[in-house]
């Protein structure tokens, strides 16, 4: 099927690249006029912060929105000359649609809402909608009266998630393709053929960012969704294209015509990149079994993506190269200019033979490394970073400060108790639990118990002494609910529900934490099945799932060291220390899985083939790693600094996937597939491909790299069947 695509594909070149063109101006218009509605909605049924959620929101209606603080610091926030401005001000965020109540800090139900000190302030904002659903311009607008009050001796900032921003893609991106040019000049040597790798991913992340924005208004989908989806467009396009170019280039140079050649490409580095992105794919859509709402978009967007960089490889890639034909050698950089077929008498095949005569000092050594890279993750803390970790220049950041200066670490992120009153309304019940909670550890202050409209519910507010992200706040929310609400509600009919921000961000964490193992053990036992069909090795397989597990835990452990240990963070700017968003490693996970797969069956299929075709184990070893060694580390490293390039932006969870992504690619580029797999393969000999009779009768054959002799026979009659059409 691969070589009939391709064959059409490259007669019908003009009529493919047209085509292409059109989708692209398609998507990216329909896009621009429906806009992106990127949100961050944690809602997750079952779960305690939704049952509060969903009680406020029938109770409790001026509350069923999400809030946020309007944060004042002065000399005297008491001063006549401020309290006049600040509550002009507070008069005007009012009138502002989307806004359902202000509590001014000079008002008799604001009275704790000024510090003791008597130089911070803060007053509440309540909205109509949960911050996924706030209009832009709501926002906007809020922001832009506040700059205006500003004054000299008057600090005015805003906190809550609503006034977040998501840091631009298009400079670190831009760093990260410039950097992929200079390397596949060096790889090829050749101008046209660097240029075919940048024009794939282009094309694909063109069109994957389009339908991104347009999924937006159907799932909801975080605001640095196009980020994630950019960083990973362009890595895996180059990178397939990369592959699809390198083997059209060695049929050139082994005497093919440019049609079969081309052909041959598709046919065998085609498989292996379809193989690659649709494992991406499958792993990614794995995230939807954690029923949580945002990371569905986030998952579908960075899906989307892949799935359309790796139909351009195998559809575009080969219309371009009709074009070009014999002409991708023209333009040669003097003295870079390389063949792809001297193997033997490069680097690769010496450093294959050092590794061959010493494996047992290089398999001990790269098992080294990694686990004391891995080391950290044991201490992972999954959870959502606060406002602590903003940049320091945004208003966010600037208002979580002022709040923890003035009340605590614990104020820019209350719970919020909704309770269920029983028909009788229970006061005592309340009562107790209003004192029982403020007497616990770790609570600052508890507000009066304020009963809705109809009497059947109650919403009180609890500040933690701790800030939102830290482990003291998840361990007093566990204890509110397993041990002090239930204990105070003894013998009552009155339900209590533990809710807001930073507890469903609490709920969310638990919920990825209790089924990460078994995401990972559904994804390492796809691998194994795969490469168990694909390879008719039972070793292989295994050896690829514990080197999977050891390249990926060697990731986490430098996330961990980095973003929660907080040690070597001032290199790449990070703004501060906390847990790791909680659906981070599975993301991570499921992308490295699927790269590293990528690399996995480059090099093994073709040392397999070197392997049936001399019975020589060492001798294919080498052969393959050699014939294969300088295109994976040249993909290695343009995914590594294009991940790389996302850790210069300002958004921490785009830095922690820049930096997550790009050393996990160089753990398993370089320690993994250049040192231990080498290595074990020299160690287990023949046993490599030992594959029980009773097991290669029950196993289906998966043909994914399909290179050999007959396939090139095959591909050069191709070129001879008709004349190709223009």
């Amino acid at each position: 099927m691969l070589r009939s695509l391709a064959l059409w594909c490259y007669r019908r070149r003009r009529t493919v690249l047209a085509t292409w063109l059109v989708v692209l101006v398609a998507f990216v218009v329909v896009s621009k006029a429906v806009g992106g509605q990127y949100s961050q909605s944690l809602r997750l049924p079952g779960t305690e912060s939704q049952k509060a959620s969903d009680l406020l929101d029938a109770d409790f209606p001026s509350r069923s929105g999400d809030s946020g603080q309007l944060v004042v610091a002065a000399a005297d926030v008491r001063a006549a000359a401020v309290q006049t401005r600040v509550t002009t001000l507070l008069g005007q965020i009012a009138d502002v649609s989307g806004v359902a109540d202000v509590v001014s800090p000079y008002s008799d139900s604001g009275a704790r809402q000024i510090a003791s000190g008597g130089t911070v302030a803060y007053a509440t904002i309540d909205f109509t909608l949960s911050t996924e659903d706030i209009h832009q311009a709501t926002t906007d607008r809020i922001v832009s009266l506040a700059e205006h009050a500003r004054a000299p001796g008057l600090r005015v900032e805003l906190g809550g998630n609503m006034f977040g921003s998501g840091g631009a893609p298009g400079g670190t991106a831009a760093i990260g393709l410039l950097a992929a040019i200079v390397i596949l000049l060096l790889t090829f040597g050749s101008v046209l053929a660097m240029g075919l790798p940048i024009l794939i991913a282009l094309f694909g992340i063109g069109t994957g960012l389009s339908l991104v924005a347009v999924l937006s208004h159907v799932l909801s989908t975080p605001d640095f969704t196009t980020e994630l989806a950019s960083m990973i467009g362009i890595g895996v396009g180059i990178d397939y294209a990369l592959f699809i170019v390198t083997r059209y280039r060695q049929g050139l140079h082994d005497g093919l015509e440019p049609e079969a050649a081309t052909v041959l490409a598709i046919d065998t580095a085609g498989r292996a990149v379809l193989f690659a992105g649709i494992t991406v794919v499958i792993s990614l859509f794995g995230l939807f079994l954690m029923g949580v709402e945002f990371v569905r978009g986030l998952a579908a967007g960075a899906s989307v993506t892949v799935a359309l960089v790796m139909v351009a490889s195998v559809t575009l890639l080969p219309a371009v190269l009709g074009f070009c034909g014999r002409s991708i050698d023209r333009l040669a950089v003097p003295g870079l200019h390389r063949r792809e077929n001297a193997h033997r008498a490069s680097i690769w095949f010496r450093w294959s033979r050092v590794v061959q005569r010493r494996p047992w000092v290089a398999a001990i050594g790269a098992l080294a490394v990694l686990v004391v890279l891995a080391i950290p993750l044991f201490g992972m803390h999954l959870g959502f970073s606060d406002a602590g970790n903003d940049p320091k220049s945004t208003t966010t950041r600037q208002a979580y400060d002022l709040l923890a200066r003035g009340f605590g670490a614990g104020s820019s992120g209350p719970l919020v108790l909704a309770a269920q009153l029983s028909p009788k309304g229970d006061a005592a019940a309340l009562s107790r639990v209003v004192d029982d909670v403020s007497h616990t550890p770790g609570v600052v202050s508890v507000s009066p118990a304020q009963i809705s409209p109809s009497g059947t519910a109650a919403v009180i507010e609890v500040i933690p002494s701790s800030s939102p992200q830290s482990l003291k706040t998840v361990s007093l929310i566990h204890n509110l609910r397993k041990h002090v609400i239930p204990a105070a509600l003894a013998n009552s009919q009155t339900k209590v529900y533990v809710g807001g921000f930073t507890a469903s961000g609490v709920d969310v964490s638990d919920r990825f934490s209790s089924r990460l193992a078994l995401f990972i053990g559904a994804v390492l036992s796809l691998s194994f099945l795969l490469l168990l069909a694909v390879f008719r090795s039972l070793l292989v397989p295994v050896k690829a799932v514990v080197m999977n597990l050891l390249s990926i835990g060697a990731a986490y452990g430098v996330v961990v060291t980095v973003f929660q240990n907080g040690h070597f963070g001032s290199i790449i700017g990070s703004n501060g220390t906390g847990p790791i968003a909680p659906f981070i490693p599975m993301m991570l996970f499921a992308i490295v899985f699927g790269l590293s797969m990528d690399y996995e069956v480059f090099l093994l299929s073709r040392i397999r083939e070197e392997y049936d075709r001399t019975g020589d184990n060492a001798l294919a070893v080498a052969d393959g790693l050699a014939a294969t060694a300088r295109v994976i580390t040249a993909a290695a490293l343009i995914m590594i600094t294009v991940f790389a390039s996302f850790i210069l932006g300002d958004d921490q969870i785009v830095k922690l996937f820049g930096l997550g992504l790009s050393f996990a690619i160089f753990i398993d580029a370089s320690v993994v597939r250049m040192v231990l797999v080498p290595a074990t393969m020299e160690l287990l000999g023949a046993a490599n491909w030992w594959f029980p009779k009773w097991l290669d009768r029950i196993v289906p054959r998966l043909h994914v790299e399909a290179a050999s002799d007959v396939d090139a026979e095959a591909a050069a009659l191709l070129s001879k069947q008709e004349a190709p059409l223009t």
